[in-house]
């Protein structure tokens, strides 16, 4: 009997693994887009300090969608605080999980890159002062302090 309990908690417990999802798991195109049947969609990807990544996608009917509205839309949580530039990102999809300070010195940060056309490049401005086009994708990447020329995230794979 004591065998059969065992055996049994043992494949609850990988049914239960199984079914789980994580920051890294791909849902389907569409349940990863909102307002998918619009003419044009934006995306952001976000990379944590870990290397897992997501992606969401934002379908707008203009011809740019700006960065503020594309990270409200794109339901991917985070907390953000103005500054004299504009907004920044203190925390995106729970990292960090707590915070007292938007950029504390010598913690991770949140790195910001703007991806047109399959490349990304350094954003040179706040995320809420950048529009974007169809098939763009702002980008974040959680990056250690000491690291200079932070990598930007994965490509956004189109939906």
């Amino acid at each position: 009997m004591r065998n059969r309990l065992i055996w049994a908690s043992a494949t609850l417990a990988l049914v239960i693994a199984a079914c789980g999802s994580s920051p890294t798991s791909s849902a389907s195109p569409a349940a990863s887009c909102v307002n998918a049947s619009a003419a044009h969609h934006a995306y952001v990807v976000v990379e944590h300090l870990s290397g897992a990544s997501i992606q969401k996608c934002v379908g707008f009917a203009g011809a740019t969608i700006d960065g503020q509205a594309l990270m409200d839309q794109s339901t991917i949580e985070y907390q953000k605080q103005t500054f004299s530039f504009g907004n920044g990102a203190c925390q995106i999809d729970n990292e960090p999980a707590q915070f007292s300070e938007c950029f504390p010195k010598n913690k991770p940060y949140w790195s910001l890159f703007v991806e047109t056309g399959g490349v990304w490049a350094s954003a040179q401005t706040s995320y809420n002062a950048i529009n974007l086009h169809d098939k763009e994708a702002l980008g974040w990447h959680y990056v250690d302090s000491a690291d200079q020329n932070p990598a930007p995230p994965p490509l956004a794979k189109e939906t």
